[in-house]
């Protein structure tokens, strides 16, 4: 049959253009790294697989963790990616939880190489989102998403922070990182971010945190400092290893908790959770 809506260039049938999976291949609690090839160090974690894709940058694998049912989808880099993965999840999930698990820059002094990035809100500094909300509208992390990276965090042990992080649209220029051969325009971006209290860089967090709202779904994000922007340093080798694979950690627990939690609803009848339920 057609597609219903000429102005949406899809191939026929159900199986999404990009992310080449059909209904019923994802799960409804979801991790989005960046990393295609962090797919599979991720899936490596898991008790047991049913599913696994590649189609361009999206790596995709379905299984189970802990007697849950999870996904993993990268998204590869930047928002104009993430629009694609959460748009074409949407389609074919029911009620879809995300969990971004990524890397960022540290932009306060306190946050050390290997530290946890828990995001709160994102400051919108990419233009995907325009084409979806007004330039004023917030990018906000659910309450339930933070709450359950904060006790994944602490369950496992892993030191962490809490703020606001800025999403930017490239990784040099629009992170005020100067290049020798062009100009930049905002040479000190890090550094009115960080007089702002803005916690961390990254490169995704807002579309994500901004289209799951839309759609009414959970969305949440934790990312390994990678790098200490007042510094100039960078985690490398070992360390940066044990960097990514705190975040994802942290990223499975949280959707365990999230699975709680939603049981919890259940059985107590309300569509908020609050602390006083437990998990």
């Amino acid at each position: 049959m057609p597609n219903a809506d000429p102005r949406v260039a899809l191939p026929v049938g159900e199986r999404q253009y990009h992310i080449d999976l059909g209904p019923g291949e994802l799960a409804e609690y979801i991790l989005l790294p960046g990393d295609p090839d962090r797919t599979a160090r991720i899936a490596s974690r898991l008790d047991s697989i049913e599913l696994e894709r590649r189609h361009r940058e999206f790596t995709s694998v379905t299984g189970m963790y802990m007697g849950l049912r999870v996904s993993i989808v990268s998204t590869g880099i930047g928002t104009d990616n993430v629009e694609i993965v959460v748009a074409e999840a949407l389609a074919i999930t029911e009620h879809p939880t995300f969990i971004r698990v990524g890397s960022s820059g540290a932009l306060q002094p306190e946050m050390g190489l290997g530290d946890l990035a828990i995001t709160t809100g994102a400051v919108r500094l990419e233009t995907t989102t325009n084409w979806f909300v007004h330039d004023g509208y917030p990018a906000v992390a659910d309450y339930e998403a933070v709450c359950a990276l904060i006790e994944a965090a602490h369950r496992l042990g892993h030191r962490y922070h809490v703020g606001i992080t800025a999403t930017a649209p490239g990784f040099f220029g629009a992170q005020g990182r100067p290049i020798p051969q062009l100009p930049i325009r905002y040479p000190d971006l890090a550094e009115d971010m960080a007089r702002q209290r803005v916690m961390n860089f990254e490169m995704e967090a807002s579309a994500l945190l901004v289209l799951a709202g839309l759609a009414r779904c959970r969305a949440g994000a934790v990312c390994a400092v990678f790098a200490q922007r007042s510094t100039g340093d960078f985690v490398v080798g070992a360390a940066k290893d044990a960097a990514e694979a705190a975040c994802v950690e942290t990223g499975l627990e949280s959707l365990r908790i999230l699975a709680d939690i939603d049981r919890r609803k259940v059985e107590t009848g309300t569509d908020r959770w609050r602390p006083s339920l437990g998990i």
